[in-house]
């Protein structure tokens, strides 16, 4: 009689084994943002030079892409995923142990690195375990990621309440992920490297897609800007203390990541139009109401409606997206999410810029019009109920 095989995973372990990476990556990236004030106090940093540190990550994630590119079509994204955690936790626990600003920077080049190779390997591995499914399970692993920002947020807030040094803390989590990557990485995928064509590293997108990538560079600028300036602008607008700025970031990543949720429901109800529209509303709101009354209990509640308004916007986007008939669904998600990384990456930064030469309330208001601009390009948008419901087949259920 045949032996059967003991190594064969079932689509759930797969899934979780994925799930469990994509938790890595939004914990690891979190766990940083969340002592970035505390960073940035002990650097003796002003904005703009925390800004010109902040620009450091981006750069080594955009130069690392090609790199990515070439050892996925040359290893299995696995083995990519395992190299990249190993070297996102070692980093993490660098940045822990930085003494002034160029240091800083160098390390945050390497961890963009990090965090490159842990991006494109982990929506490769999503994709392998999306094709085991019949519904769309993407939207939720994007979830999971907001999750895992949630929970690094919660774990920052405990340290700075208890006082607990960055470097400590930074290597705390390092040697946690170290361990769960080493144990859940059995449970992923290890499947042949696919040969691909060359390909351009950038492709635009045509006139179609332009609205949807402007929507989706304005959202992910408004998040990452939040990731990253959000308890520095309860120190330096409201006035807060490091508990209740970093609280404040906490607040914001439990909002996104209840948004994302609870996101499909809405627009199974409402559509995606309204969802969007709506999304841009809460995020020009939010903002507009941290800005004009900088108070604890008001720029909280600026946070949420901002933490509701990005949580939903890209996984809509490219659902509506998919649908393009001039480029493959593939081509048509690669040149918006391109864009939209622009924005994630490159607009923070030049918040510390703007809030160095007048004011960071000044910033905010300036990135609050992104809200302003969503709800704009959302009109522009057409839709029938047909594409509603093919959208909607695009979304998980819950």
């Amino acid at each position: 009689m045949d032996e059967q095989p003991i190594n064969i995973k079932t689509p759930a372990q797969l899934r979780i084994g994925c799930a469990i990476f994509y938790f890595i990556s939004g914990i690891g990236y979190s766990t940083w943002a969340s002592r970035i004030p505390t960073i940035k106090h002990q650097l003796n940093l002003n904005e703009a030079q925390l800004g010109t540190v902040l620009f450091a990550l981006p750069v080594g994630l955009m130069l690392t892409m090609p790199v990515t590119n070439a050892l996925l079509r040359k290893y299995t994204s696995r083995s990519v995923m395992l190299f990249g955690s190993v070297f996102l936790c070692v980093l993490l626990a660098l940045i822990g142990i930085t003494s002034n600003m160029w240091q800083l920077i160098v390390v945050l080049f390497f961890f963009g690195s990090a965090r490159n190779l842990m991006t494109l390997s982990i929506n490769t591995q999503g994709v392998a375990v999306q094709q085991l499914y019949t519904k769309s399970i993407m939207a939720t692993f994007h979830g999971i990621w907001s999750l895992a920002g949630f929970a690094g947020a919660a774990v920052g807030y405990l340290m700075v309440y208890f006082n607990i040094g960055v470097p400590y803390h930074f290597l705390f989590v390092s040697i946690a992920l170290f361990v769960v990557t080493f144990y859940f990485i059995k449970d992923t995928i290890d499947q042949k490297p696919i040969p691909q064509s060359r390909r351009p590293i950038f492709s635009l997108p045509d006139k179609y897609l332009l609205k949807f990538s402007l929507i989706c560079f304005a959202s992910m600028a408004c998040e990452n800007a939040m990731y990253d300036w959000s308890a520095i602008y309860f120190q330096k607008a409201v006035h807060a203390e490091k508990a209740t700025a970093t609280a404040a970031f906490v607040i914001y990543m439990v909002a996104m990541t209840t948004g994302r949720f609870v996101g499909d429901k809405l627009v199974t109800r409402l559509g995606i139009k309204t969802v969007l529209r709506f999304s841009g509303i809460f995020i020009f709101c939010g903002l507009l109401l941290a800005v004009i009354l900088p108070y604890t209990v008001t720029a909280m509640l600026g946070f949420i409606l901002v933490g509701l308004g990005v949580s939903c916007v890209v996984p809509m986007i490219f659902s509506l997206a998919g649908k393009s008939t001039s480029m493959s669904s593939s081509s048509a998600l690669a040149s918006i999410s391109t864009i939209g990384y622009i924005g994630f990456l490159l607009v923070p930064p030049f918040v510390g810029y703007i809030a160095h030469a007048s004011s960071i309330r000044w910033s905010f208001g300036i990135i609050a019009l992104f809200g302003a601009m969503i709800v704009l390009l959302v009109s522009k948008i057409k839709e029938d109920s047909s594409q509603q419901e093919e959208a909607s087949a695009y979304l998980p259920e819950n």
